[in-house]
């Protein structure tokens, strides 16, 4: 074990301070507007800006890291980021708080890509599962300790801005020294939306529910926390026990992931969610010890639903799709983590703050519905499924590029695929007068083996 945390320690310390200063800020921002009587719409718009800057920077940090390089591409990343964060502190204008909540999670996503290909550089084959876990603990475990701080120093001051901004200064340190050649320059990864819409639509409908879900977590339930009387350390405490149970759950998650059917758990941690978010829905005030039982049970559940639905992808598409396949889950993970945190915020400006808890129930019964394991087919279930379950990094500290770490994806197939630029396929043209096929309609798939020949996924 000491083997390989010691090539990766520098790498692992990098995300470390990034994510702490990630939490920290998305806290310190919520529980800042909610000081100073601003409207929830805002705290939500904060969060998707955020979120629309971790997609916008998917697409553009390939080109600036083959431009430059890996480490200059950090270093001008982890500099802008720095000047955006200590740029909230000289700025009181929301909708400057917007465009510089576009520049952190932009500048953060390619901070992401560069550690990422730079952990598969250094990563042999067989250390890829250890190596992927040891990220996910170090993004966890950031994102706990940037809420603990909030324990600590609960005054909300530019003291916690400029905290988060040495953080970001912090994480260049272990790159900008490294003495390792930086890894080539990937290209993005082939996008088929058209193929996996067809494939694997229950797998692309929970993670666009997780991401709704997720994504109004971290922007609207410190307000949320807040509104309901807590003090600036309990918020912070609040918040780290339920990212605490993010982390927690991924190991017995993988136990029962790689026993029972995928799809059916899925529907039942939707329904756990639904249940336990319930007492905070429809309780204005709730005690304390309520709100913390309920909080963490509610994140226990929450954060299994993405790691779910991405193992229950890979059960049903091909090898050399999974890498396509991770930058899918991924852009729909990142839609829907922008569109939650408007929705709920409208919601809780209407209707109060317990409307965060109810929107999280109504959207896990709409889960609840649209996963039926009984419209599952056998026909594209791949000879060695089901995969063997991996535990996730959240998704807000993670690229497209971690599908170099996957250990479910061949690497043979990411060096092809991601640094040899390929051409996507053309569509095939549309077929005139043929019949619609439906979720549970398997006759029309016996006639057309092609790619796209079905619209469900398979039984593991």
């Amino acid at each position: 074990m000491r083997q390989i945390w010691k090539p990766f320690r520098a790498l692992y310390f990098a995300s470390l301070m990034m994510l702490i200063g990630s939490g920290l800020l998305s806290t310190y921002l919520a529980l800042r507007l909610a000081a100073d009587h601003v409207d929830s719409l805002w705290v939500g718009a904060l969060m998707a800006a955020n979120y629309f800057g971790l997609v916008l920077g998917g697409k553009i940090g390939h080109r600036l890291i083959a431009r430059v390089g890996h480490i200059r591409a950090y270093s001008a990343c982890a500099g802008i980021v720095g000047a955006a964060v200590l740029g909230h502190g000289l700025v009181d204008w929301l909708p400057a708080w917007l465009f510089l909540r576009v520049i952190v999670g932009l500048g953060m996503m390619c901070q992401y890509m560069v550690i990422e290909s730079w952990l598969n550089e250094q990563a042999e084959a067989k250390q890829r599962g250890i190596v992927f876990s040891g990220y996910m603990i170090a993004s966890y475990l950031g994102l706990v300790l940037g809420q603990l701080i909030l324990v600590m120093h609960p005054g909300l001051g530019l003291e916690l801005l400029m905290l988060v901004a040495l953080c970001f200064a912090l994480c260049l340190v272990p790159v900008a020294l490294t003495q390792r050649i930086h890894p080539a320059a990937m290209h993005p990864a082939p996008m088929e939306p058209r193929f996996f819409i067809k494939r694997v639509p229950q797998s692309l409908s929970t993670v666009l529910g997780a991401g709704l879900i997720v994504g109004s977590f971290y922007g609207l339930a410190p307000l949320y926390a807040s509104q309901q009387g807590l003090s600036t350390e309990q918020v912070g405490l609040f918040m780290g026990s339920c990212i605490f149970a993010g982390l927690l759950v991924q190991w017995p998650l993988g136990w029962l992931s790689d026993r029972y059917d995928r799809a059916l758990l899925i529907r039942c941690f939707a329904f756990s969610l639904a249940l336990a978010a319930l007492p905070l829905a429809i309780m204005k005030q709730v005690p304390l010890e309520v709100l913390f039982i309920a909080g963490f049970l509610c994140s226990l559940v929450q954060f299994c639903l993405y790691p779910l639905a991405v193992a229950f992808s890979n059960d049903h598409v091909e090898g050399d799709r999974r890498v396509s396949l991770t930058a899918m889950l991924l852009v729909t993970y990142g839609v829907g983590a922008s569109i939650g945190p408007l929705v709920a915020g409208v919601l809780m400006k209407l209707f109060g703050s317990q409307m965060l808890y109810a929107f999280f129930s109504f959207f896990a019964l709409v889960l609840v519905w649209r996963i039926r394991p009984k419209a599952v087919t056998n026909l594209h279930q791949v000879d060695d499924a089901p995969l063997h379950h991996v535990a996730m990094p959240d998704s807000m500290s993670s690229s497209p590029l971690v599908a170099c770490l996957d250990p479910r994806v061949d690497e043979q197939v990411v060096q092809e695929q991601m640094q040899n630029p390929v051409e996507p396929e053309p569509d095939p043209e549309p077929e005139p007068e043929r019949e619609p096929v439906t979720e549970t309609d398997s006759s029309a798939d016996d006639e057309d083996l092609g790619r796209e020949q079905s619209f469900t996924e398979a039984r593991p």
